[in-house]
Order: structure tokens, then C-alpha cells, then sequence
């Protein structure tokens, strides 16, 4: 998969690398978001550790390395246009991946940081109802919004799968927004695992990456 066409604003024209499985021979696939002035290599580091025979692993770029400019807990507007391109850019990406032949159930999206705040947030708007999604992975992430957001959007999760995985002294990612988060999705039926690392630093450790294996064995089982 090289990019993604139509009109995408700021992301528009970026590549989409891919390891793992070819599409449409997949069976499952994982989309990976990186984070903040990395790139697709550098999420990319993680399939090796969870190398699933049956998975594609997708990972777009982000333009200039970054999917919004400011902080996820900034007013919405000012991450704009950026934030919008970001969430287009995973739709289509989701459909596409679709469209070769991964049913939704069997796609899961897993960000770390930036990555992981646009991931969740994508979820909370699109991936429930007819279009659940496999699972949603958020390392080190939190919904996207200043305090005082609220996340009403229509659709239930019926059990689809979240994890949330973060340092509880995260220096970018305030362990009350991640708890926050957690509540929205199981308030609209997702089955949710939090995790909160003492004393972690802004990284992703064994111990998620466990938690991310055991759910690749449940989606790739999926009928």
C-alpha cells in the first residue's frame, strides 16, 4: 500500500508502509499510529515483538512527523487543520483495508502518544455500531480535547475491546485524561483494560505489549 488518494488536507499524499502479511492474504490487520516527530519505522518496531503470521501491519506517515501541531488537551480548533486531515486520513485507511478484503472485526488500531491520542479519538467517533472495530490499543494516549470535553457521539462498543496503557507520571499524558478516557468507552460498551505503570516513563513496555499479543490472538480467531 503506498498512500492514500483523494483529498486529505494537510496529510494527503503521505505513504502507508506495510509489514507482515499482504493484502488481501491477511487474515487480520493492525493499523499503527506513531507518534509526535517520529515516523512509520518507528511504530513499525513493534511488530517484530508481536509477529502474528496472519497479520498486515499498516503504518501511515504523518506529514512534517506530527498529526496536529499542539497538545491533545488544547482547544480543538487551534489543532485544526491537521487534527481533521488526521481523522479522514484513518477512515479512509480503515476502508481501505476493508475494501481489500480485512473485515472490520478483524482490524485493530494501535497508537503510541500522538499516535495513540488520534487512534481513541477515532474510535470514540467511528468505530462503534455497524462499524466496531477488532480492537483499539491507545499507549500513552488519551482522547483528544481541553477539560471539560464531551464525548457524546451515537453507538455501541458491544464489548469491542480497548486498552489503555500508560505511566501514571506520564510528563505528556495527565494520568486523569487516560482514566477519563477509559470511562468514556465503557460508558458506550466497550470492554476495557487500563493499565496504569508506577513510576513508567514515555514508552511502551513488555507488559502492554503481552496485553496487545493476547488480544491479536482473539481478533485473528474471529469468525
Amino acid at each position: 500500500m503506498d498512500e492514500l488518494s483523494g483529498e486529505l488536507g494537510p496529510h494527503a499524499g503521505q505513504p502507508v508502509v506495510a509489514r507482515g502479511a499482504p493484502l488481501p492474504a491477511a487474515r487480520a490487520a493492525m493499523i499503527m499510529l506513531h507518534g509526535r516527530n517520529a515516523g512509520p519505522e518507528n511504530i513499525l518496531e513493534l511488530a517484530g515483538p508481536m509477529a502474528h503470521p496472519a497479520f498486515s501491519f499498516l503504518a501511515p506517515a504523518a506529514a512534517g512527523g506530527t498529526w496536529y501541531p499542539l497538545s491533545f488537551l488544547a482547544e480543538t480548533a487551534r489543532n485544526e487543520p491537521g487534527l481533521s486531515s488526521a481523522l479522514q486520513m484513518l477512515d479512509r485507511l480503515v476502508d481501505e483495508t476493508e475494501r481489500r478484503g480485512v473485515p472490520r472485526r478483524r482490524i485493530m488500531l494501535l497508537g503510541f502518544s500522538q499516535g495513540a491520542c488520534l487512534v481513541l479519538e477515532y474510535a470514540v467517533r467511528h468505530g462503534a455500531g455497524n462499524r466496531r472495530l477488532g480492537a483499539v490499543i491507545g499507549l500513552s494516549g488519551g482522547l483528544i480535547g481541553p477539560p471539560g470535553t464531551v464525548w457524546d457521539y451515537p453507538g455501541d462498543f458491544a464489548g469491542t475491546p480497548v486498552l489503555l496503557g500508560c505511566s501514571d507520571v506520564d510528563p505528556h499524558i495527565p494520568k486523569e485524561r487516560v482514566e477519563e478516557s477509559a470511562r468514556v468507552f465503557e460508558r458506550r460498551g466497550a470492554r476495557v483494560t487500563l493499565r496504569l505503570y508506577p513510576g513508567m516513563g514515555h514508552l511502551v513496555s513488555d507488559a502492554e505489549l503481552s496485553l496487545v499479543r493476547e488480544l491479536m490472538r482473539e481478533v485473528g480467531a474471529a469468525p
